[in-house]
């Protein structure tokens, strides 16, 4: 029995793992079930046993992938006070997990219109967190509105793409130049 229940958890890992490996080169929308199974050495079948639908293996991807990562941390940039400081750390933050998990995001972002409704929802809920927690040190003034677009804009991957990849600024400057349009808000 423990055998088999060992067995079991292997096999499940490795379809975890095949479709990490092909979300992370091909792409969700490009990857199909077959793909996976024939990457992780078993039948369409076994798949489905162990996945019932598409939303179990997203989470279980998701989160195999990660596990492996060092995600950002929003509750860190909670306790500190000063918007400027905030910003410049939740920004940081971000684009350094940006940068380690480029290759992945990009795809992921790319595909979002494929993922299924709970996962494009979680990733949203993520994103409108990070922005929340980055614009909530902000006093209220007239143009929180537009602060909180501001704001969302710094924080997504997009930006950070756009900046650091296409525009060759470091991480660093990317935040420096961000914070200051953020804070230039209003003025």
């Amino acid at each position: 029995m423990r055998k088999r229940a060992e067995d079991v958890g292997r096999t499940r890992q490795r379809i975890v793992e095949a479709a990490v490996h092909l979300h992370g080169t091909a792409g969700p929308a490009a990857t199909s079930i077959a793909a996976i199974a024939e990457r992780a050495g078993v039948t369409r079948l076994t798949v489905y046993r162990h996945f019932p639908d598409e939303t179990a293996l997203f989470q279980a991807c998701s989160g195999h992938w990660l596990s492996q990562q060092q995600p950002p941390r929003p509750e860190t940039w909670e306790a500190i006070g000063d918007p400027v400081e905030r910003l410049t750390a939740g920004l940081a933050d971000l684009y350094r997990f940006y940068r380690a998990g480029e290759q992945m995001l990009t795809l992921v972002s790319r595909d979002l219109h494929a993922a299924p409704d709970a996962i494009r929802e979680a990733w949203e809920a993520r994103n409108r967190h990070c922005v929340g927690v980055l614009a909530d040190a902000w006093p209220v003034a007239g143009e929180q509105h537009t602060r909180r677009a501001v704001i969302g804009h710094a924080a997504a991957f997009s930006t950070w793409r756009s900046l650091c990849r296409e525009q060759g600024l470091t991480d660093r400057r990317a935040v420096e130049v961000m914070v200051t349009l953020v804070g230039s808000v209003g003025d």
